[in-house]
C-alpha cells in the first residue's frame, strides 16, 4: 500500500511576500512564509525609543538613513531569505547600492533584534548569523528581561551594554551614544 505525500509547500520570492498583504506580518525562510505575532507593548517602546534614536542620528549626522518596524532585508536569494528587522542603520554608500526591490536588498551595517519572552536562543543565534553572513557588522540583541543589549561582531566577538552605559559603536555610528537607561525606560 502506498501513502500519499503530504504537500510540499510551494517557496515563495521576496517580491511575492511584497505583494501579499493578505499573509499579515511574517519572515520568508528559504521560501518558507513563518508568520509573525504581534509584538508587546515594552517590545514596541523599546524598538521606538531605539529606532528614533538611530533616526536623529541618521538624519543629525547625514551618514546614512535608518528603519524601524520589521523592516525586510534580504539575507539570501533562491530560495529567498527576508528577515525582519526591529531597528537597523545602513551607510549611505550602501543605501546608494540598493535595488528597486520594497525590501533592502544590500545589508545594513547594523540590525537590532528586540528579545520577545517566547523567543528561542537557538532561533536568535540562526537570525544573527544570517545577518552577520550577508554583509551586516553588528547585531544589536536587545533583552528587556535583562535590561541588557549584547553587540555580535561575530558569535565570538560579543560586548556587553548594561544599564549603567551608553550604546555605542564607534566604526559604525561615530558619534551615537543612547544611555541604556533611557531605552529601557519605564
Amino acid at each position: 500500500m502506498s501513502w500519499p505525500r503530504p504537500a510540499q509547500q510551494d517557496l515563495m520570492t521576496g517580491e511575492e511576500i511584497l505583494g501579499r498583504p493578505d499573509l499579515g506580518p511574517c519572515e520568508l525562510i528559504d521560501g518558507r512564509v513563518v508568520p509573525l505575532g504581534p509584538t508587546s507593548f515594552d517590545h514596541g517602546r523599546i524598538e521606538l525609543r531605539l529606532g528614533a534614536a538611530l533616526l536623529a542620528y541618521a538624519e543629525s549626522s547625514g551618514r546614512g538613513e535608518a528603519g524601524g518596524g520589521e523592516v525586510g532585508i534580504y539575507l539570501r536569494r533562491g530560495p529567498d531569505t527576508v528577515r525582519a528587522a526591529d531597528a537597523l542603520f545602513i551607510s549611505a554608500e550602501r543605501y546608494a547600492r540598493r535595488g528597486p526591490s520594497g525590501y533592502l536588498d544590500v545589508a545594513p551595517e547594523l540590525v537590532a533584534e528586540i528579545l520577545s519572552p517566547a523567543d528561542r536562543w537557538s532561533d536568535v543565534t540562526a537570525k544573527i548569523e544570517e545577518y552577520l553572513a550577508a554583509g551586516v557588522v553588528v547585531v544589536w540583541v536587545v533583552d528587556p528581561a535583562l535590561r541588557k543589549v549584547l553587540a555580535y561582531r561575530s558569535l565570538t566577538d560579543v560586548r556587553q551594554f548594561s544599564l549603567g552605559d551608553a550604546l555605542e559603536d564607534t566604526e559604525v555610528l561615530p558619534g551615537f551614544s543612547l544611555p541604556l537607561a533611557a531605552l529601557f525606560l519605564e
